[in-house]
């Protein structure tokens, strides 16, 4: 297990927990996902492993469709960190490119997962 360590931008929120190593990326084809374009973790982490420090005005929340996923924001600089997901409600994804431990969240090899026909 690594412990992780992230933020926004504006570094307003921040965000860290333990998981497995982050060797490939996620990458969702919903309308929000696509056009948001982050990486994702490819390993779910279960609420109770997330820790989040964020000003209780920074964190702004996003629900679409069905309204299940929770897409989380920094209402200061606007960067996606993190969202709890549809299909795991109580289970989190993060966008690899806000965690301090990921470099290059380019050089990950990434596979897309159809989320545009979850509904």
């Amino acid at each position: 297990m690594t412990q992780y360590h992230g933020s926004c931008h504006c570094g307003a929120v921040k965000f860290s927990y333990e998981g497995e190593a982050i060797e490939s990326g996620l990458r969702c084809n919903c309308s929000l996902c696509a056009r948001r374009g982050a990486i994702m973790t490819p390993e779910t982490i279960p609420a109770e492993r997330l820790k989040i420090d964020a000003a209780p005005d920074a964190l702004g929340l996003y629900r679409f469709g069905a309204g299940t996923a929770k897409h989380y924001f920094c209402r200061h600089c606007g960067i996606y960190p993190f969202h709890e997901t549809a299909r795991a409600p109580g289970h989190f994804r993060v966008n690899v490119a806000c965690l301090d431990e990921i470099e290059d969240p380019y050089a990950l090899d990434v596979s897309v997962f159809d989320g545009k026909h979850l509904l």
